[in-house]
C-alpha cells in the first residue's frame, strides 16, 4: 500500500519560503523561536593562488580531450572546432574542510544540520603532469588553524562518454569537499532524480539525501498541519528517489559517485557549488551533443531498466484490498463493463490493521489466510482469464504475537539470527511508523538478505503472485550500526540500491521476463537494478507540490536522470481527514488521473490510505466507464510503448519525456514548470491539471500536428499555441502527421468506437 509512513518535518523548522534557501528564505521557528535558517549554509568558495610554474598558455592532451590553462583558469575540452566544454572554471575550484553533522530520522523523514568546524579555503595551485592515462592537478589548501592539507585532483578519459575526476585528501582529519565549477548565468538544469515541484533547478539549493517526500510540501494548509501533528510536511526538495546528476540547457552533464550527503548550490548564476560529506570524490563530466546523448552516457554508467513483462502493458492493474470474495466481486464488476485487466494487486495479502494514518498492512511477509481464504483456487482463477496477482513487501518487519494466527512470525525469525539493524548498544533498532515500531532488515549482512529473498521465494512467489510493490527503503537512520562495519551515513543513500538488488536478484533467480517489482525509493544506480519505479505517496490534490501536477513533473525528472520506466498511483494516494480541511479524493480527480496514468509505462489504480474516504475507480458508472476507456488505449498503445522500452534498454531514453528532450530549441520546450510531455517521439500530451477545465491552450513545437480526438491537424509556428477541447475523455494529445504510430493508434480506437467522426 507504500504502506502509509507519517511523514516528517520538525515543528521547529517548519519552512514558510521554500525556496531551497534562497537569499531573503526565512523559517518560522516554533519551540522558543530558536530562528534557525538553513539558508545561512552558504557555498564555500576557494581563493586560488598558482605557483611561478603555471604559466598562462598550456594545454595538456587527454585521450581525445584537453585540458587548457590561461593562467586564472582550467577549461576541459573534447572536439576541435567548435570544441565543445565539459568542464571550466572560475577560480577557486576546490576547499576543503572538517564538518559535524547532527542527523535525526523520524518516519523516514532526515534532519540534517551541518555544523562547520573548520574551512581550509586558500587553494595553492602548484602543478599539472601526466601520468599514465590521466592528468593530476597538485597543490595545498590552506586551513583556517594554519594547517596545509596537499590534496590530487585528476581527470582520466572516458572514451566517448566524456572524462572522470578524481578528488582525493591527503590529510585523514579533513571530512568536507567543497567544488565549484563555471556555469552560464542563462543555463537550466535538470535531472537530479525524481524532482517534484521544480523542473528547472537553477536558482536553488538542493540536498540530495533519500527520504520520505513529506505531505503537502509546501501546500497549504496541509503543511503547516502535517508539520504541527507529525512533523510530515515536507518542503519542495524532499524526494525519495534523489540522483546526484544534472544535465542543462546547455549540455554539460555532471554525475557525483558519493553516496554520502552532498548538496548542490545553484544559487549563483556564474559557478556550481557542490558540497560532499567526505573526503574524497569520483565524478563524471559527461560529453554529448544533445540531451538525449548526456542520458545515453549517464545510464551506461549506472545501468538501465528492461522491458516491462509484456502482461503489464494489457491493459489496468487494479489496487484492491478486503479479501477473496470482496476483490473477486469487484474484478467481475469491471469484466462485465469489458474493462481491459492486466492484473490485480491485492495489498492486503498479509493481512490489513488499522492505525492512525488509516489502513495500512501487517509487515509479515506471509500469507494470511484468514483474510484471503481459497487464494490459490482464486489466483489460479485469475491466470485463466489473463489477469495476474501482485502483493506488496518491504524490508521491516513487526512482531505478530498481537496480531496471532501467523504461520511465521519473521520478526522472531530475523531477531534470533541476527538479521535486524541494530543501535548503537547493539540492540535490535525499532523505527516508529504511525501507530506502531518495525525492525530494518540489515542489508549489509549477506545472510539477512538471502534470508530475505528466501522469505519471498517461499512465502510470496510460491503464492503465485507474478509482481509486488517493494515499498520502503528511505528510512536507514545515521545512527545505526550495520554488520558492514560501514557508518549507516555512507549506506543511507545506498541502501535502496541494496532493496533493489535484493529484488532483483530474485527475479532474475526465479526467470527475469514475467517478474515485475516497482519502488518508490533510489539512488544513482537505481536504473540498473529495479524494474520499475513508481512516483511515491502523491496527495489526492492537483497542485505541483504534492498532487497530480508534481507527479507528471516527477516523471519528467527521473526519467532524465535514468528511471525510464515510471508511474504513479492513479488518483493519488495520502488522503487526509482533519478538521481543519478534508484532502479526500474526487472523481474528477480520479478521471483526470486515470487520463494521465494511459499514457506512462503502467496503469495502476489505489485506493489510499482512506479507501472509504476516497472516489474509487470502482465507485460509479462513469469511473468504470473512463477506466474502459483509458485502460483501453493503454493497451493499444502497448507494440509502441515496447518499441520505446526497447529503446530504454538500448540507450537509457524514457518514455515519458519533457518536450525539451525531443525539440531542445523550440520555445514550447522552454516552459519553467512544464505541463506537458513526450510519450516517446511520436505522441504530444497535455493533461488536464486543474478542476472545471474543458478547453486547453497547448503551446506545440513548430510544425504540422493532428489531434487525436477530433482528427484535425493545426500549423504551428514557433512559439505558437492552439486551442482545442478537453473535456474529461479526451485530454489533450497530437501527434505528427503521417506518423505510423499515431496513425496505428486512430485505427484503434476508431475501432473501438472511441474517436469522433473524421472532420
Amino acid at each position: 500500500m507504500r504502506d502509509a509512513t507519517a511523514k516528517g518535518r520538525d515543528i521547529d523548522q517548519v519552512r514558510i519560503a521554500g525556496n531551497g534557501g534562497a537569499a531573503g528564505a526565512g523559517v518560522l521557528a516554533f519551540g522558543g523561536w530558536k530562528g534557525w535558517q538553513w539558508w545561512q549554509q552558504r557555498p564555500v568558495w576557494a581563493q586560488l593562488t598558482v605557483a611561478p610554474a603555471m604559466a598562462a598558455g598550456q594545454n595538456w592532451p587527454l585521450g581525445d580531450y584537453r585540458l587548457e590553462w590561461d593562467g586564472a583558469s582550467f577549461a576541459l575540452r573534447a572536439g576541435e572546432h567548435p570544441a565543445q566544454t565539459l568542464w571550466q572554471t572560475r577560480g577557486g575550484f576546490l576547499a576543503a574542510g572538517i564538518g559535524r553533522v547532527d542527523a535525526e530520522e523520524h518516519r523516514g523523514a532526515m534532519f540534517v544540520h551541518e555544523q562547520r568546524e573548520l574551512l581550509c579555503r586558500q587553494q595553492q595551485l602548484d602543478s599539472v603532469r601526466a601520468e599514465a592515462d590521466r592528468l593530476l592537478i597538485a597543490g595545498t589548501l590552506g586551513c583556517a588553524d594554519g594547517r596545509q592539507a596537499p590534496y590530487t585532483f585528476s581527470l582520466r578519459a572516458d572514451g566517448e562518454r566524456g572524462v572522470v575526476m578524481d578528488v582525493s585528501l591527503a590529510d585523514p582529519a579533513l571530512n568536507r569537499l567543497y567544488l565549484a565549477w563555471a556555469r552560464e548565468a542563462d543555463e537550466q538544469f535538470h535531472g537530479f532524480g525524481e524532482q517534484f515541484t521544480r523542473f528547472d533547478l537553477s536558482g536553488r539549493r538542493l540536498p540530495i539525501l533519500v527520504q520520505e517526500q513529506g505531505v503537502g510540501r509546501g501546500l497549504q494548509p496541509i503543511t503547516l498541519a502535517a508539520d504541527l501533528s507529525a512533523r510530515a510536511g515536507g518542503d519542495w526538495w524532499t524526494t525519495y528517489a534523489p540522483v546526484p546528476f544534472y544535465l542543462t540547457s546547455r549540455l554539460h552533464g555532471f554525475f557525483s559517485e558519493a553516496p554520502e550527503y552532498q548538496v548542490f548550490d545553484l544559487r549563483d548564476d556564474q559557478r556550481v557549488a557542490l558540497e560532499v560529506h567526505a573526503d574524497k570524490l569520483q565524478a563524471h563530466f559527461y560529453k554529448g551533443s544533445s540531451p538525449k546523448a548526456l542520458i545515453e552516457a549517464h545510464t551506461s554508467v549506472v545501468g538501465r531498466m528492461p522491458p516491462l513483462p509484456a502482461w503489464t502493458q494489457q491493459g489496468a492493474i487494479l489496487g484492491l484490498q478486503g479479501g477473496t470474495e470482496r476483490v473477486r466481486g469487484i474484478v467481475r464488476q469491471f469484466e462485465q463493463a469489458k474493462v481491459p485487466l492486466a492484473g490485480v494487486w491485492v495489498q492486503d495479502w498479509v493481512g490489513q490493521r488499522t492505525t492512525s494514518f488509516g489502513k495500512q498492512l501487517w509487515w509479515n511477509w506471509v500469507l494470511d489466510g484468514e483474510r484471503y481464504p481459497g487464494w490459490s483456487a482464486f489466483n489460479t482463477e485469475l491466470r485463466a482469464k489473463g489477469i495476474r496477482s501482485l502483493a506488496y513487501v518491504n524490508p521491516f518487519l513487526v512482531d505478530t504475537a498481537e496480531k496471532g494466527g501467523a504461520t511465521r512470525n519473521l520478526y522472531r525469525e530475523a531477531l534470533e539470527h541476527g538479521y535486524l539493524t541494530l543501535d548503537q548498544q547493539g540492540q535490535p533498532l525499532l523505527l516508529q511508523n504511525t501507530s506502531f515500531s518495525a525492525g530494518l532488515v540489515d542489508l549489509t549482512n549477506p545472510r539477512a538478505a538471502d534470508w530475505l529473498r528466501g522469505v519471498m521465494r517461499k512465502e510470496m512467489l510460491g503464492a503465485g503472485f507474478s509482481g509486488w510493490m517493494a515499498d520502503f527503503g528511505e528510512a536507514l537512520p545515521y545512527e545505526a550500526k550495520l554488520a558492514s562495519g560501514e557508518p549507516a551515513s555512507v549506506v543511507h543513500n545506498r541502501y535502496p540500491e541494496l532493496w533493489a538488488k535484493l529484488n532483483r536478484q530474485l527475479v532474475e533467480e526465479e526467470g527475469a521476463g514475467d517478474l515485475l517489482f516497482f519502488m518508490r525509493s533510489a539512488y544513482s544506480r537505481s536504473p540498473g537494478l529495479t524494474t520499475s519505479m513508481w512516483l511515491g505517496d502523491q496527495l489526492v490534490t492537483w497542485d505541483a507540490d504534492d498532487g497530480l501536477h508534481s507527479a507528471l513533473l516527477g516523471l519528467l525528472s527521473g526519467g532524465l536522470s535514468g528511471f525510464s520506466l515510471n508511474h504513479s498511483d492513479t488518483g493519488g494516494y495520502t488522503t487526509i481527514s482533519s478538521p481543519i480541511r478534508n484532502y479526500h479524493r474526487s472523481e474528477e480527480l480520479l478521471l483526470r488521473w486515470m487520463e494521465f496514468s494511459a499514457f506512462t509505462s503502467l496503469l495502476r489504480t489505489h485506493e489510499g490510505n482512506r479507501p472509504d474516504d476516497n472516489v474509487q475507480a470502482y465507485s460509479s458508472p462513469a469511473t468504470v466507464a473512463q477506466l474502459q476507456r483509458f485502460a483501453t488505449v493503454f493497451r493499444e498503445l502497448a507494440p509502441y510503448r515496447q518499441r520505446l522500452m526497447e529503446e530504454a534498454a538500448q540507450h537509457g531514453w524514457p518514455l515519458a519525456r519533457p518536450l525539451w528532450l525531443e525539440f531542445p530549441a523550440d520555445p514550447a520546450s522552454l516552459a519553467e514548470t512544464p505541463t506537458s510531455y513526450m510519450l516517446g517521439d511520436q505522441f504530444l500530451v497535455v493533461p488536464v491539471l486543474e478542476p472545471g477545465v474543458q478547453r486547453l491552450n497547448v503551446a506545440l513545437p513548430e510544425g504540422r500536428w493532428v489531434h487525436l480526438w477530433s482528427g484535425a491537424t493545426f500549423e504551428v509556428a514557433a512559439g505558437g499555441t492552439v486551442e482545442v477541447p478537453a473535456p474529461i475523455g479526451e485530454p489533450a494529445v497530437f501527434y505528427r502527421p503521417g506518423s505510423t504510430d499515431g496513425e496505428q493508434l486512430v485505427a484503434a480506437l476508431r475501432k473501438q468506437g472511441m474517436l469522433r467522426s473524421s472532420p
